[in-house]
């Protein structure tokens, strides 16, 4: 995994990177910015586990380019494209991570770390309504899927 501070994309195309994302819709454009200069470049080569179960988390990941898939040893939970995110809840707390993630390509990603998140929201705490509400809509998802299971 190699990482760095720059990206060929300019700051207007993070702030509609992060627009599109289900967890800062809601976000104003002046909130996005900020949030657009914690993004931190990471590539990653097909094959590379990215995170892993088990361990801590302190970051959560944005998909610019590639695949990866997330899973539980061989049990496949989920592919993950462009635009998709993960990891994001270490954002908000350092618990072990619940699942692994691997690259299915080679993949171009954007890390938010958690200390300069919290930094952020310090003063704008609006930007936590919409990490809240996307996990609870996650949430009423995976409860609705255990309803189906049980019948």
């Amino acid at each position: 995994m190699t990482q760095g501070k720059q990206s060929s994309l300019l700051l207007i195309e993070r702030i509609l990177l992060l627009k599109s994302l289900s967890i800062f819709q809601d976000t104003p454009e002046t909130i996005l910015a900020e949030i657009a200069h914690l993004m931190i470049d990471v590539h990653v080569q097909k094959n590379e586990q990215i995170v892993k179960e088990g361990e801590f988390g302190s970051c959560m990941y944005i998909i610019l380019d590639g695949i990866v898939k997330v899973h539980k040893g061989n049990q496949l939970l989920a592919k993950l494209y462009r635009k998709d995110f993960f990891g994001e809840l270490a954002l908000l707390d350092t618990e072990t991570r619940s699942a692994s993630v691997t690259a299915e390509t080679d993949c171009m990603l954007f890390r938010i770390d958690q200390e300069s998140f919290y930094d952020m929201i310090e003063s704008r705490p609006e930007v936590v309504k919409g990490v809240i509400k996307m996990l609870c809509k996650r949430i009423r998802a995976v409860n609705e899927q255990l309803i189906k299971l049980q019948k």
